[in-house]
């Protein structure tokens, strides 16, 4: 088992030390030996690459003991289903068998998202093309593990073409219980404006026995930080950006209807005397040109009173007390303004 195990993962992993600017490969991890100088981070890539070979071999051998196990539950208790529908073009489930793949097409279920390692994977994919079903592969490491963000962002995008065509996307681990629901939250928080809590909760309410390891969880939550919660930012800040006003294109006109057109013939005018007309319209035009001058004769007057106020306070120390009730006319001699004489009279 542990030799498979490092065949078929990472067999050696490859750890730089910068010493005298060269590379020295380490151990593999089943040695306890760490490159010369390795400092604390290394130790930690090699105790962490042993854990995961641990649990890998693990996860192999009781595969089919549990498999067993969820089986036989499904059969003698009713709460305890193989898949449950989470949204209207979403299915979350266990591992499939080949005789579920017909109930799964009758279901509407166009897409399979397979979360699964090889060795988990019970339907080929040449099954599910043969029931035009299309299959996404995403091997992932059961138990402590999680799928990449990359893998999420590949599945959401299968998942979501799916439901724009009207077809249901069946998304399963071995149990539907940690892989598969990691998947299953992303997408409720980014097509259905879920938080990662209450696209948890909302799950659980549906499926109960579902529970998310450490990295899963961490997962949603890097998947929402980086998705939605700076999509969000940005978008507010695209709103608030003003943009300049585009002009009408050829679609905005609209087009000139020719049978709004009106012709008027010789025989149309008959009885149409144009000195009436003519005689109207130049009485209005003499009578608005009427209230024109009188309104401008008017502020003329006005304008002259203020004038004649004004030079009568520039020339009232020059007038003696006795003459100011016998002034008509507001005069100034031409010593004042060099030459110039000013009569304003007031009416």
């Amino acid at each position: 088992m542990y030799i498979k195990e490092l065949e078929g993962a990472e067999e050696e992993e490859v750890v730089v030390a910068e010493s005298g600017g060269k590379e020295q490969n380490s151990k593999s991890f089943g040695e306890k030996d760490v490159v010369s100088g390795g400092s604390e981070i290394e130790k930690g890539v090699v105790n962490w690459g042993t854990k995961r070979v641990l649990i890998g071999a693990g996860a192999r051998v009781l595969f089919y003991p549990t498999l067993f196990y969820n089986v036989v539950r499904n059969r003698f208790q009713a709460e305890f289903r193989w898949w449950d529908r989470v949204d209207e073009f979403v299915l979350l489930g266990a591992v499939p068998f080949p005789s579920d793949v017909p109930h799964l097409k009758k279901n509407g279920v166009g897409g399979v998202v397979t979360l699964n390692e090889p060795y988990e994977t019970l339907v080929p994919t040449s099954l599910y093309h043969a029931h035009s079903i299309d299959h996404l592969v995403i091997p992932t490491r059961d138990y402590c593990f999680a799928p990449s963000f990359s893998d999420i962002c590949q599945a959401l995008d299968f998942m979501h073409e799916n439901a724009l065509s009207s077809r249901t996307t069946y998304v399963h681990c071995k149990a539907g219980r940690g892989r598969s629901t990691t998947i299953v939250i992303c997408y409720l928080v980014q097509h259905k404006q879920m938080t990662p809590d209450e696209a948890y909760e909302y799950v659980r309410s549906i499926r109960p026995r579902v529970l998310l390891a450490p990295a899963q969880w961490q997962a949603v939550q890097e998947y929402y930080h980086v998705r939605v919660e700076k999509a969000c930012v940005y978008s507010n800040i695209s709103d608030q950006v003003l943009r300049a006003p585009r002009s009408k294109t050829s679609q905005d006109l609209v087009a000139f209807d020719d049978g709004s057109v009106v012709f008027v013939t010789e025989s149309d005018l008959n009885g149409y005397d144009s000195s009436l007309v003519s005689k109207a319209v130049g009485t209005e035009i003499w009578a608005d040109l009427s209230v024109v001058y009188r309104v401008g004769v008017a502020g003329q007057a006005a304008l002259t009173r203020i004038s004649c106020m004004w030079l009568r306070c520039r020339t009232q120390p020059k007038i003696q007390g006795n003459k100011l009730g016998r002034v008509s006319s507001c005069a100034i001699s031409a010593d004042h303004l060099g030459g110039i004489s000013v009569d304003i009279r007031v009416y």
